[in-house]
């Protein structure tokens, strides 16, 4: 299995969250995890950091940050070049798809955690 360096975008260090599910899932299957989030802490020992860090050779962006709050986001992630963005259910943007698009980047309406699970990640 090839690791996809994975940047979750929403990350919460509370376990009820499905972001931190996310993190701990990519752990479990052995993808490189960067849990980015607006509140410190950590998940399964890793730090979420906060803010926009650039992060060279990003595979994909998982997002848990609903269509209200990405317009912030739009040019940190396209900056950030990723292969793909996944719009978790409760994240569908189509003008933020349509954007991702039109600069090469594949927009993928799908679950994470059901990709993990089933292989299709």
């Amino acid at each position: 299995m090839i690791s996809k360096k994975t940047l979750v975008l929403g990350a919460s260090p509370n376990s009820i969250r499905f972001s931190h599910k996310a993190v701990k899932s990519l752990i479990y299957h052995q993808h490189e995890v960067i849990p980015v989030g607006r509140r410190k802490g950590t998940i399964a020992g890793r730090e979420i950091l906060t803010g926009k860090p650039g992060i060279d050779h990003l595979h994909t962006v998982s997002l848990y940050v609903g269509p209200s709050g990405q317009a912030e986001y739009y040019d940190y992630i396209i900056s950030l070049n990723p292969k793909r963005v996944i719009f978790n259910p409760g994240t569908v943007n189509p003008e933020f798809m349509a954007m991702l698009s039109s600069k090469g980047i594949e927009p993928v309406e799908d679950c994470m955690l059901i990709m993990l699970n089933k292989g299709t990640f």
